[in-house]
């Protein structure tokens, strides 16, 4: 058995994120890392919407991230570090919307090692110099410079080794243009690891070192070293040379501290805590993630804390000695795993759990009562400043970046009956934990919706002028009549437009630079700019029956297969050509191609006829209307549209902006089938036909604009657009209602959006989110999710939620009481009053945790609950709270043979578990039955075990549970479950000897001399390394009449499938593919594909599809290489990808 990898959905938790100018242009870009993908950013700075520009698979785990920029330069470079043991610098190319590798440098062996640099990276803010570090021992430092032609060049890497040292970060200090220096918090090992007593390790200090590197002599000295008292984990530079006092600040356990070297005395001020925090009064602070934002006259740092409260940080300074760190509480924002504070004003938070967010900084907090807190304020050792938590009120939230990450678990059913199966996953942390419902699809936003006086049957929107950045008109077409609406502040009919209003209306278009046309089923209409209006009328009895319009040409069809073509001459004149065409068959539809910029016409004319073809008429002067090639087709065409896609945008030397793509003629017919035909820009043949398949309606074609590139809508029973995406075509369905007819649609709200009609309606909609596979609804839940089953008759989910170091409601509601009666206790006499309101307000304060977050109770504290919801509305049927240290591991819905058809739910409950050193009081296992149609749980009782069951399963008419390493199968009783046999799980006496001797596992799977060395009884059939954490695995169908795969969802937002072949020439095929990508398209970040998919055991029987369509972004005289390997066109290998993957999926 062979299988293909497919992602589906690409990792979305963000593990770094960095900022700065990769384009080279004014714009700031985001460059985040999501594992082993990294992917470019745009914030606009108009609407705050935050675009994809890139998105690249690196095979590699990214271990670190910096921006850096030559002094001097206007670009940022891109420095990673990976597990390839290589420093890789890139640079993004926005003409090919590309990153490029400028330099890889290799240092060391592969893969996440304890003594390879590739952990750390720091650079030096002047641009000269970047150190890449590893957890231990080594640390190597490249000079960066540029050459004479100003390309980037990077030195041989001098070494700042030094053995028995832990390193917890590195950060490049600011020094100006003093000798670059590097920060580093260390910890030397030496002593506590040859001291058997313990002690030493007790006593370790770490310290914070500075490494320089002198320029004149070319190496790296170690310049100074000083014992911490708190240990830090992590240091923020402070801006130098002429910006600043230069130094750094260490964050540590409950404080912040400011260090230079020289005479500056150390300044250290306490991390204020939360009044009235639930939190366990003997659990320290720490800051989690910090952003910088320095400007030409000042300089603050936003820190946030574990909770998610985020600090504006200023220094106060007397010439260049620092005398006091300033606080003061920002806003509460959900914990970062990385900030950035761009030069636009806006502040991203890249979540560590959940979605991620884009605000606008509209205060820097300057001028509101806040308190602040300063280290010069007195205090005892040890006591801290106290503030409220609110709302936000410097930041405004513009963007929301949605992430499945992490996603703890996944089923896959059609429980909403909608032909396509639905995803059911659960994911999140705590109380931003959501079940999300995905369905495969666009999201759609509704801009507005109005009623109309019939059923309109077209729709058209115009611009009065070529320069017009916005649509003027929409044009509604009825039976008998002809509506003309102006678009403004509101959008309302006009009468003086100019178009005829008692005709329906077959097309209408901008002609030239300032005049409009109608086509009408009589005639002509030509609307000049002055409002003169020029009318062409059908001979004798005849009517138009199709037209196509474009910027300058007109072309109609009259009744019996007769054409009509007319150019704009260059006095703004539609002209009629002398001669006209008689096609042998009935036309049902035409298209024209826009007029390519700085040309006079489109050459070709694309017409559908009755008889099952599709012709290509030339319109050139030379041989007009002469056809030049035909394609029959395998049922009657609906529409046509020819569009130019897949062009990268080029800049010519006047700076405009123009695409160079590909023309491809879209054929939708009647049969409900979509055909894509590329069409040859210089001969018109065609070539190169892909179909899919899109509803039971002919399918209607209309042309719109995305990301400033033409696409197309399609119309049958479902919408569709068909656009190209960062080099790869997707053909996505729109997850909105049925649509009838659609014109593209801008204005000041909504620059690309669509004007639709459906039934008597009138929308405007917007597709913001292009790139995604799925669309997908949220519900909130309370604690983590573990695990979901479906009820089959009701399809409602048992939802199990559970929480380490968290309150119940009823212990969370306790502990307020007590806080609250203590706070009136500690009063004096006289203000007794003052402090029973101030308790009052502490009980009915209600911040939402999934902002604030949820109280930390401490270690062995659980909270759990069981949740009955029914997944279409969202809504929760059933909740039952477990008591306080009660933690749900598993759950199932089943039957027992002994009770007919009554169905229950059994959850498995630790008691009191410590997670280490571990210990359990025990478990039990509650017995519900399900009532009202499965909406309710009816507790029944609840059976004490001896260790946690973490597994349950129903097993012929009883049912199965793993009791710790005890297999049990029991039975339902009246009193509690009935034990009927088990099986305990062993191992042989001297495994941890093993173990330790086999840290890989290899040996143990091959010799081993248990059962006189007996082989395996499993046998390995295949063997592929995702990447990620695999948290769930179903075999099922993705699409109706699709193939069945098994489909993987990882615990960074992930979902992939494996697919197998279904004939060896394409087993062979891929395999080829993958070989040729491997050597001629090596991975970004320097990891050798092979090895990195053979992370613990060789890659078996497994092709990686992620690889393999990298085909598409090569270059094209490389896919040409490639494809000629392989004895096929690109179009024909790039056909051969879309297909396997739109056989099992999307």
């Amino acid at each position: 058995m062979f299988l293909y990898n497919l992602t589906l959905q690409r990792a979305t938790g963000i593990s770094f994120a960095i900022h700065g100018n990769f384009s080279g242009t004014k714009q700031q870009e985001i460059v985040v890392s999501r594992g082993k993908i990294l992917e470019l950013l745009r914030p606009d700075p108009n609407t705050g919407k935050v675009h994809t520009l890139l998105t690249v698979e690196v095979f590699g785990v990214i271990r670190s991230l910096m921006a850096f920029r030559l002094t001097g330069g206007t670009k940022d470079y891109i420095v990673v570090g990976s597990d390839s043991g290589r420093i890789v610098i890139l640079e993004y190319q926005p003409s090919k919307n590309m990153f490029e590798k400028i330099h890889q440098e290799t240092f060391g062996k592969s893969g996440c090692r304890r003594i390879v640099p590739g952990q750390f990276l720091a650079v030096d803010p002047k641009g000269r110099a970047v150190m890449i570090s590893a957890i231990e021992k080594q640390k190597l430092v490249y000079i960066l410079n540029r050459d004479a032609a100003a390309r980037l060049t990077i030195s041989s890497p001098l070494e700042a080794h030094k053995a028995n040292t832990l390193v917890y970060h590195v950060v490049g200090v600011d020094v100006g243009f003093e000798n670059p220096m590097f920060a580093c918090l260390e910890m030397d090992y030496e002593e506590a690891d040859n001291d058997p007593t313990g002690e030493a390790a007790a006593n370790t200090q770490q310290t914070l070192t500075f490494y320089e590197l002198d320029l004149g002599l070319n190496h790296v000295v170690r310049k100074y070293s000083e014992p911490l008292e708190e240990h830090g984990n992590f240091l923020i530079t402070v801006p130098g040379g002429s910006d600043g006092p230069s130094g750094v600040l260490i964050c540590s356990e409950n404080y912040i501290t400011y260090k230079n070297f020289g005479d500056q005395p150390d300044i250290r001020c306490p991390i204020p805590r939360r009044r009235n925090d639930l939190d366990d009064p003997e659990r320290g602070m720490i800051f989690v993630c910090s952003a910088t934002h320095k400007t030409k006259s000042m300089f603050f740092f936003l820190a946030q804390t574990e909770q998610g409260d985020i600090f504006k940080i200023t220094l106060e300074t007397d010439e260049d000695m620092v005398t006091e760190i300033r606080l003061k509480y920002f806003d509460t924002v959900p914990v970062a795993a990385a900030m950035c504070v761009l030069k636009t004003g806006f502040l991203f938070v890249a979540s560590e759990f959940g979605n991620h967010y884009l605000y606008q900084i509209a205060h820097l907090g300057d001028d509101d009562e806040e308190p602040e807190f300063s280290s010069a304020m007195p205090l005892e050792e040890g006591d801290t400043f106290f503030f409220q938590p609110r709302p936000l009120k410097n930041l405004v939230l513009v963007d929301e970046l949605d992430s499945l990450s992490p996603i703890l678990f996944c089923q896959i059913a059609d429980l909403a009956n909608e032909d396509t199966p639905q995803l059911y996953v659960a994911c999140g942390r705590g109380p931003r934990s959501s079940l999300r419902v995905l369905r495969h699809g666009l999201e759609v936003s509704e801009m507005a919706v109005s009623e109309l006086p019939g059923n309109p049957n077209a729709v058209w929107t115009v611009r009065r002028h070529i320069e017009d950045e916005f649509d003027a008109y929409i044009i509604v077409s009825f039976v008998n009549a002809t509506l003309v609406l102006s678009i403004g502040e509101t959008v309302e009919e006009v009468t003086d437009s100019g178009f005829l209003g008692t005709t329906p209306t077959l097309s209408c278009s901008l002609l030239g630079d300032d005049a409009l046309v109608q086509v009408y089923p009589d005639g002509i209409r030509h609307i000049r700019a002055d409002k003169r209006v020029n009318e062409w009328k059908t001979p004798g009895k005849k009517t138009i029956v199709k037209c196509a319009v474009n910027q300058r040409q007109v072309v109609i069809a009259l009744t019996g297969g007769e054409l009509v073509y007319f150019e704009m001459d260059p006095s703004g004149q539609l002209n009629e050509y002398t001669e006209r065409k008689e096609m042998s068959a009935d036309v049902v539809c035409m298209s024209l191609a826009n007029v390519p910029p700085g040309e006079q016409r489109s050459r070709f004319l694309a017409v559908g006829l009755v008889d099952n073809t599709v012709r290509i008429i030339s319109l050139d002067p030379s041989d007009c209307l002469q056809p030049l090639s035909m394609q029959a087709l395998p049922a009657q065409p609906e529409s046509l549209c020819i569009v130019e896609m897949g062009g990268t945008e080029k800049q010519d030397e006047l700076g405009e902006r123009g695409s160079i793509g590909f023309l491809y003629l879209n054929i939708g017919l009647q049969n409900g089938v979509l055909l894509r035909t590329v069409l040859d820009p210089v001969t018109g043949d065609l070539s190169d036909t892909r179909t899919r398949y899109l509803g039971s309606r002919p399918v209607k074609l209309f042309r719109v604009r995305m990301q400033g590139q033409e696409a197309v809508l399609a119309m049958s029973s479902r919408s569709w657009l068909s656009y190209s995406y960062q080099s790869r075509f997707h053909l996505t369905p729109l997850s909105y209602e049925t649509l009838e007819f659609a014109s593209g649609f801008a204005s000041e709200q909504c620059p690309e959006g669509i004007v639709a009609i459906s039934t008597n309606t009138l929308r405007i909609l917007a597709l913001e989110k292009l790139g995604a596979v799925f669309n997908q609804v949220a519900f909130p839940l309370q604690y983590t999710p573990r695990k979901f089953v479906i009820h089959p008759e009701s399809n409602n989910l048992i939802i199990i939620e559970t929480d380490h170091n968290a309150y119940t409601e009823a212990t969370k509601a306790q502990r307020k009481q007590q806080m609250a009666e203590e706070m009136v206790e500690a009063a004096g006499e006289d203000e007794r009053e003052l402090a029973a309101e101030m308790a009052a307000a502490f009980l009915n304060e209600n911040l939402p945790e999934s902002i604030f977050g949820a109280p930390k109770a401490g270690n062995g504290q659980w909270a759990s609950v069981i949740r009955v919801m029914n997944p279409i509305q969202g809504n929760t049927l059933d909740l039952v709270q477990l008591e306080q240290n009660e933690a749900a591991f598993s759950v199932a819905v089943c039957r027992f043979s002994n009770t007919g058809e009554d169905w229950y739910v059994l959850v498995g409950v630790a008691k009191d578990l410590i997670l280490n050193p571990r210990s359990v009081a025990g478990g039990f296992v509650y017995t519900y039955k399900l009532v009202n149609n499965g909406e309710k749980l009816e507790f029944l009782h609840k059976t004490p075990v001896e260790e946690v069951p973490a597994a349950i399963a129903p097993f012929q008419g009883r049912v199965l549970i793993g009791v710790g390493k005890l297999l049990r199968v029991y039975d339902l009783g009246k009193k509690k479950l009935l034990r009927k046999c088990e099986n305990k799980v062993r191992l042989p006496p001297n495994t941890n000897d093993e173990v330790d001797e086999d840290p890989t596992g290899n040996k143990a799977l091959w010799d081993r001399g248990l059962l006189n060395g007996a082989s395996q009884k499993a046998e390995v059939i295949m063997n592929y390394h995702v990447g990620e954490t695999v948290l769930s695995l179903q075999k099922t169908t993705l699409i109706p009449g699709g193939s069945e795969s098994l489909v993987y969802t990882t615990l960074s937002g992930g979902i992939g499938i494996l697919v197998p072949f279904t004939s060896h020439e394409d087993h062979d095929f891929f395999q080829h593919v993958e070989m040729h990508l491997r050597s001629e398209h090596p991975p970004l970040c320097g990891r050798d594909h092979l090895s990195f998919r053979s992370y613990y055991f060789p890659v078996k029987n497994v092709i990686d599809g992620d690889l393999c369509e990298q085909f598409n972004s090569m270059e094209p005289n490389k896919q040409k290489n490639v494809s000629e390997e392989l004895d096929r066109t690109p179009p024909e290998v790039s056909k051969k990808l879309e297909d396997i993957r739109t056989r099992y999926a999307f």
